[in-house]
Protein backbone atom coordinates (compact mmCIF):
# COMPACT_ATOMS: atom_id res chain seq x y z
CA UNK A 1 0.00 0.00 0.00
CA UNK A 2 1.44 3.68 -0.92
CA UNK A 3 2.51 5.71 1.98
CA UNK A 4 0.80 8.47 0.45
CA UNK A 5 -2.37 6.72 -0.16
CA UNK A 6 -5.70 8.65 1.55
CA UNK A 7 -7.59 7.36 3.80
CA UNK A 8 -6.56 3.97 3.88
CA UNK A 9 -8.44 0.90 4.99
CA UNK A 10 -7.85 -0.19 8.71
CA UNK A 11 -5.47 -3.68 8.34
CA UNK A 12 -5.41 -4.19 12.14
CA UNK A 13 -7.89 -7.50 13.42
CA UNK A 14 -10.68 -6.03 14.48
CA UNK A 15 -13.64 -7.47 12.57
CA UNK A 16 -15.10 -5.55 10.44
CA UNK A 17 -12.19 -3.12 10.33
CA UNK A 18 -9.96 -5.42 8.93
CA UNK A 19 -8.11 -5.80 5.28
CA UNK A 20 -7.98 -9.39 4.43
CA UNK A 21 -5.19 -9.53 1.98
CA UNK A 22 -6.81 -11.63 -0.24
CA UNK A 23 -8.42 -7.80 -0.90
CA UNK A 24 -5.26 -6.55 -2.48
CA UNK A 25 -5.67 -6.83 -6.38
CA UNK A 26 -3.37 -3.88 -6.87
CA UNK A 27 -4.55 -1.02 -9.67
CA UNK A 28 -2.10 -3.29 -12.30
CA UNK A 29 -4.79 -6.12 -12.16
CA UNK A 30 -7.14 -3.85 -13.62
CA UNK A 31 -4.49 -3.36 -16.87
CA UNK A 32 -4.28 -7.06 -17.70
CA UNK A 33 -8.27 -7.64 -16.97
CA UNK A 34 -10.51 -9.34 -19.81
CA UNK A 35 -11.73 -5.91 -21.62
CA UNK A 36 -15.41 -6.05 -22.82
CA UNK A 37 -17.22 -3.30 -25.18
CA UNK A 38 -20.11 -1.90 -24.72
CA UNK A 39 -21.98 1.55 -25.71
CA UNK A 40 -24.06 1.89 -22.61
CA UNK A 41 -22.65 0.85 -19.45
CA UNK A 42 -24.27 0.93 -16.04
CA UNK A 43 -22.51 0.23 -12.83
CA UNK A 44 -24.76 -0.87 -10.06
CA UNK A 45 -23.39 -0.81 -6.81
CA UNK A 46 -24.56 -1.40 -3.44
CA UNK A 47 -28.05 -2.71 -4.17
CA UNK A 48 -28.36 -3.85 -0.34
CA UNK A 49 -30.41 -6.89 -0.80
CA UNK A 50 -33.54 -4.08 -2.17
CA UNK A 51 -35.99 -5.72 -4.46
CA UNK A 52 -37.82 -2.33 -5.03
CA UNK A 53 -34.50 -0.58 -6.50
CA UNK A 54 -33.76 -3.64 -8.77
CA UNK A 55 -37.50 -3.17 -10.16
CA UNK A 56 -36.60 0.50 -10.29
CA UNK A 57 -33.48 0.00 -12.28
CA UNK A 58 -35.22 -2.67 -14.90
CA UNK A 59 -37.91 -0.02 -15.60
CA UNK A 60 -35.24 2.76 -15.81
CA UNK A 61 -32.57 1.13 -18.32
CA UNK A 62 -35.81 -0.10 -20.21
CA UNK A 63 -36.31 3.59 -21.88
CA UNK A 64 -32.69 3.42 -23.54
CA UNK A 65 -33.10 2.79 -27.13
CA UNK A 66 -30.72 -0.33 -27.46
CA UNK A 67 -30.13 -2.84 -24.10
CA UNK A 68 -27.16 -2.02 -22.05
CA UNK A 69 -24.43 -3.65 -20.11
CA UNK A 70 -25.86 -3.84 -16.32
CA UNK A 71 -22.60 -4.74 -13.97
CA UNK A 72 -23.40 -5.17 -10.44
CA UNK A 73 -20.27 -4.15 -8.64
CA UNK A 74 -20.78 -5.77 -5.35
CA UNK A 75 -22.60 -5.55 -2.37
CA UNK A 76 -25.82 -6.38 -3.75
CA UNK A 77 -26.69 -8.47 -0.65
CA UNK A 78 -26.88 -6.92 2.63
CA UNK A 79 -30.74 -6.29 4.24
CA UNK A 80 -32.12 -9.27 2.17
CA UNK A 81 -31.82 -12.06 4.82
CA UNK A 82 -35.08 -14.00 3.75
CA UNK A 83 -34.06 -16.80 1.95
CA UNK A 84 -37.15 -15.38 -1.11
CA UNK A 85 -35.07 -11.98 -0.59
CA UNK A 86 -31.19 -13.74 -1.12
CA UNK A 87 -32.76 -15.97 -3.86
CA UNK A 88 -34.72 -13.00 -6.06
CA UNK A 89 -31.22 -10.96 -5.96
CA UNK A 90 -28.86 -12.99 -6.65
CA UNK A 91 -30.38 -14.74 -9.49
CA UNK A 92 -31.24 -10.90 -11.19
CA UNK A 93 -27.79 -9.88 -10.79
CA UNK A 94 -26.30 -13.50 -11.74
CA UNK A 95 -28.05 -12.69 -15.10
CA UNK A 96 -25.74 -9.55 -15.66
CA UNK A 97 -22.19 -8.89 -15.61
CA UNK A 98 -20.91 -8.85 -11.65
CA UNK A 99 -18.08 -8.31 -9.34
CA UNK A 100 -17.80 -9.41 -5.25
CA UNK A 101 -18.27 -6.76 -2.73
CA UNK A 102 -16.96 -7.31 0.62
CA UNK A 103 -20.47 -8.40 1.41
CA UNK A 104 -20.15 -11.30 -0.85
CA UNK A 105 -16.66 -11.88 -0.24
CA UNK A 106 -17.24 -12.62 3.60
CA UNK A 107 -19.78 -14.74 2.81
CA UNK A 108 -17.77 -17.01 0.68
CA UNK A 109 -15.14 -17.99 3.32
CA UNK A 110 -16.03 -20.30 6.05
CA UNK A 111 -14.24 -18.05 8.91
CA UNK A 112 -15.67 -14.54 10.41
CA UNK A 113 -12.12 -13.07 11.10
CA UNK A 114 -12.75 -10.02 9.08
CA UNK A 115 -16.52 -9.66 10.09
CA UNK A 116 -18.91 -7.68 7.56
CA UNK A 117 -15.69 -7.05 5.47
CA UNK A 118 -16.34 -3.43 5.21
CA UNK A 119 -12.74 -2.34 6.12
CA UNK A 120 -14.05 0.70 8.14
CA UNK A 121 -11.43 3.42 9.02
CA UNK A 122 -11.63 4.84 12.43
CA UNK A 123 -13.25 7.80 11.88
CA UNK A 124 -16.22 5.40 12.01
CA UNK A 125 -17.96 4.33 15.40
CA UNK A 126 -17.34 1.42 17.13
CA UNK A 127 -21.26 0.70 17.45
CA UNK A 128 -21.64 0.93 13.11
CA UNK A 129 -18.78 -1.21 12.71
CA UNK A 130 -20.26 -3.83 15.87
CA UNK A 131 -23.90 -3.80 13.96
CA UNK A 132 -22.86 -4.75 10.48
CA UNK A 133 -20.77 -7.47 11.51
CA UNK A 134 -23.99 -9.00 13.35
CA UNK A 135 -25.71 -8.13 10.17
CA UNK A 136 -23.62 -9.99 8.10
CA UNK A 137 -23.00 -12.98 10.40
CA UNK A 138 -27.13 -13.02 10.04
CA UNK A 139 -27.16 -12.99 6.02
CA UNK A 140 -24.25 -15.44 6.37
CA UNK A 141 -26.40 -18.05 7.53
CA UNK A 142 -29.11 -17.26 5.17
CA UNK A 143 -26.55 -18.11 2.34
CA UNK A 144 -25.66 -21.32 3.70
CA UNK A 145 -29.10 -22.27 2.36
CA UNK A 146 -28.39 -21.79 -1.31
CA UNK A 147 -25.16 -23.23 -2.30
CA UNK A 148 -25.62 -23.08 -5.58
CA UNK A 149 -25.71 -19.72 -5.73
CA UNK A 150 -22.95 -19.21 -3.62
CA UNK A 151 -20.98 -21.02 -5.91
CA UNK A 152 -21.85 -18.93 -8.65
CA UNK A 153 -21.05 -15.90 -6.22
CA UNK A 154 -17.55 -17.76 -5.73
CA UNK A 155 -16.55 -17.56 -9.77
CA UNK A 156 -17.46 -13.59 -9.81
CA UNK A 157 -14.07 -11.43 -9.95
CA UNK A 158 -12.99 -8.84 -8.00
CA UNK A 159 -13.28 -5.95 -11.16
CA UNK A 160 -14.07 -5.38 -14.29
CA UNK A 161 -12.64 -3.63 -17.15
CA UNK A 162 -14.58 -2.22 -20.59
CA UNK A 163 -14.04 -0.08 -23.35
CA UNK A 164 -16.93 2.45 -23.84
CA UNK A 165 -16.68 4.85 -27.13
CA UNK A 166 -12.40 5.35 -26.74
CA UNK A 167 -12.08 5.24 -23.57
CA UNK A 168 -11.11 2.01 -21.17
CA UNK A 169 -13.47 1.95 -17.79
CA UNK A 170 -12.25 0.48 -14.26
CA UNK A 171 -15.06 -0.75 -12.42
CA UNK A 172 -13.71 -1.72 -8.51
CA UNK A 173 -16.03 -2.30 -5.36
CA UNK A 174 -13.74 0.01 -3.34
CA UNK A 175 -10.62 1.26 -4.86
CA UNK A 176 -7.93 0.90 -7.16
CA UNK A 177 -5.78 -1.37 -5.35
CA UNK A 178 -8.08 -2.99 -2.93
CA UNK A 179 -11.88 -4.51 -2.65
CA UNK A 180 -12.57 -2.78 0.49
CA UNK A 181 -10.19 0.38 -0.29
CA UNK A 182 -11.48 3.68 0.67
CA UNK A 183 -9.63 6.05 -1.43
CA UNK A 184 -12.48 6.69 -3.45
CA UNK A 185 -14.70 7.80 -0.75
CA UNK A 186 -15.36 11.50 -1.77
CA UNK A 187 -13.57 12.54 1.91
CA UNK A 188 -10.17 10.98 0.50
CA UNK A 189 -10.76 12.07 -3.04
CA UNK A 190 -10.54 15.78 -1.74
CA UNK A 191 -7.72 15.52 0.16
CA UNK A 192 -4.48 17.39 -0.79
CA UNK A 193 -2.57 14.07 -0.25
CA UNK A 194 -4.42 12.16 -2.19
CA UNK A 195 -3.13 13.30 -6.23
CA UNK A 196 -0.13 11.10 -6.19
CA UNK A 197 -2.27 8.19 -5.44
CA UNK A 198 -4.48 8.77 -7.91
CA UNK A 199 -2.09 10.14 -10.82
CA UNK A 200 -0.29 6.68 -9.79
CA UNK A 201 -3.44 4.60 -10.37
CA UNK A 202 -4.50 5.56 -13.24
CA UNK A 203 -1.76 5.63 -14.71
CA UNK A 204 -1.07 1.60 -13.22
CA UNK A 205 -4.31 0.66 -14.45
CA UNK A 206 -4.27 2.22 -17.54
CA UNK A 207 -8.10 3.84 -17.60
CA UNK A 208 -9.61 7.16 -18.00
CA UNK A 209 -12.34 6.20 -15.82
CA UNK A 210 -12.61 4.41 -12.34
CA UNK A 211 -16.40 3.35 -11.47
CA UNK A 212 -16.76 2.35 -7.75
CA UNK A 213 -18.96 1.87 -4.65
CA UNK A 214 -18.55 0.83 -1.48
CA UNK A 215 -18.34 4.26 0.86
CA UNK A 216 -22.09 4.31 0.42
CA UNK A 217 -21.97 8.05 -0.49
CA UNK A 218 -21.52 9.29 -4.09
CA UNK A 219 -18.80 11.34 -6.15
CA UNK A 220 -17.89 12.65 -9.35
CA UNK A 221 -13.86 14.08 -9.57
CA UNK A 222 -12.45 15.04 -12.55
CA UNK A 223 -8.59 14.39 -11.49
CA UNK A 224 -6.66 17.01 -13.87
CA UNK A 225 -4.39 15.20 -16.58
CA UNK A 226 -5.37 11.87 -14.89
CA UNK A 227 -9.14 10.53 -15.29
CA UNK A 228 -12.41 10.74 -13.74
CA UNK A 229 -13.30 8.82 -10.59
CA UNK A 230 -17.08 8.39 -9.78
CA UNK A 231 -18.60 6.50 -7.07
CA UNK A 232 -22.41 5.57 -7.13
CA UNK A 233 -22.82 5.39 -3.21
CA UNK A 234 -25.92 3.33 -3.25
CA UNK A 235 -28.53 1.65 -5.42
CA UNK A 236 -30.07 0.85 -2.79
CA UNK A 237 -30.35 3.18 -0.56
CA UNK A 238 -30.80 7.53 -0.48
CA UNK A 239 -27.81 9.55 -1.06
CA UNK A 240 -29.13 12.49 -0.40
CA UNK A 241 -30.51 14.78 2.29
CA UNK A 242 -34.27 14.29 1.96
CA UNK A 243 -34.52 12.28 -1.21
CA UNK A 244 -35.55 8.93 -1.17
CA UNK A 245 -33.45 7.85 -4.42
CA UNK A 246 -30.33 5.16 -4.41
CA UNK A 247 -27.74 6.74 -7.78
CA UNK A 248 -26.50 4.53 -10.41
CA UNK A 249 -23.70 5.26 -12.81
CA UNK A 250 -24.41 5.78 -16.31
CA UNK A 251 -20.93 5.44 -19.24
CA UNK A 252 -22.08 5.94 -22.11
CA UNK A 253 -21.68 7.58 -26.03
CA UNK A 254 -24.78 8.89 -25.97
CA UNK A 255 -27.02 11.07 -22.95
CA UNK A 256 -29.14 9.01 -20.69
CA UNK A 257 -33.25 9.46 -21.88
CA UNK A 258 -33.63 10.35 -18.46
CA UNK A 259 -32.74 13.81 -16.76
CA UNK A 260 -29.09 13.14 -14.43
CA UNK A 261 -28.35 14.64 -11.27
CA UNK A 262 -25.13 15.67 -12.50
CA UNK A 263 -22.55 14.51 -14.68
CA UNK A 264 -19.16 15.43 -16.84
CA UNK A 265 -17.80 15.05 -19.87
CA UNK A 266 -14.82 12.89 -20.96
CA UNK A 267 -13.88 12.89 -24.87
CA UNK A 268 -17.16 11.36 -26.18
CA UNK A 269 -18.05 9.55 -23.15
CA UNK A 270 -21.26 10.84 -21.47
CA UNK A 271 -20.44 10.21 -17.33
CA UNK A 272 -23.85 10.71 -14.97
CA UNK A 273 -25.05 9.42 -12.33
CA UNK A 274 -28.64 8.90 -12.23
CA UNK A 275 -31.62 8.91 -9.89
CA UNK A 276 -33.16 5.75 -8.85
CA UNK A 277 -36.36 6.07 -7.76
CA UNK A 278 -37.47 3.26 -6.39
CA UNK A 279 -41.07 2.54 -3.94
CA UNK A 280 -40.11 3.64 -1.12
CA UNK A 281 -43.62 2.49 0.83
CA UNK A 282 -42.23 -1.44 -0.50
CA UNK A 283 -39.41 -1.25 0.12
CA UNK A 284 -39.64 0.16 4.36
CA UNK A 285 -42.24 -2.28 4.65
CA UNK A 286 -39.77 -5.51 3.34
CA UNK A 287 -37.04 -3.56 5.12
CA UNK A 288 -39.38 -3.98 8.50
CA UNK A 289 -40.24 -7.24 7.95
CA UNK A 290 -36.84 -8.69 8.27
CA UNK A 291 -34.71 -5.76 10.73
CA UNK A 292 -37.50 -4.81 13.27
CA UNK A 293 -37.04 -1.51 15.80
CA UNK A 294 -34.09 -2.46 17.90
CA UNK A 295 -32.17 -4.92 15.03
CA UNK A 296 -29.09 -4.38 14.52
CA UNK A 297 -29.93 -2.71 10.65
CA UNK A 298 -32.85 -0.82 12.20
CA UNK A 299 -30.18 1.00 14.39
CA UNK A 300 -28.01 1.46 11.75
CA UNK A 301 -29.56 1.94 8.53
CA UNK A 302 -33.53 3.14 9.41
CA UNK A 303 -32.82 7.03 9.82
CA UNK A 304 -30.94 7.03 6.59
CA UNK A 305 -33.76 5.26 4.87
CA UNK A 306 -36.26 7.54 5.98
CA UNK A 307 -34.58 10.71 5.65
CA UNK A 308 -31.40 10.19 3.46
CA UNK A 309 -27.92 11.10 4.86
CA UNK A 310 -25.98 14.26 5.86
CA UNK A 311 -24.89 14.35 1.87
CA UNK A 312 -26.06 16.88 -1.02
CA UNK A 313 -25.70 16.42 -4.89
CA UNK A 314 -23.51 19.57 -4.81
CA UNK A 315 -21.07 17.96 -2.50
CA UNK A 316 -20.84 14.35 -5.12
CA UNK A 317 -20.28 16.46 -7.84
CA UNK A 318 -17.47 19.42 -7.34
CA UNK A 319 -15.08 20.80 -9.30
CA UNK A 320 -12.21 19.31 -11.65
CA UNK A 321 -8.88 18.71 -8.97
Amino acid sequence: MSPTRPNPEATGSVPGRSCPLRYRHGANALAAAPEQTSDTLYVVGGLYGNLPALHALQQLVAREAAAPTLCFNGDFNWFNVDDAGFAAINRAVLAHDACLGNVEAELLVADDDAGCGCAYPENVDAGIVERSNRIHARLKQTALAHPELLRQLGELPSLRRYRVGDLAIGVVHGDAESLAGWGFDVEALDAPASLPWLDRVFRDARVEVFASSHTCLPALRAIDGAGIVINNGAAGMPNFAGRRCGVVTRIAVSPAPTPALYGCRLGSLHIEALALDYDHAAWEQAFLANWPPGSPAHVSYFRRIVDGPDHLPTRAAAPTR
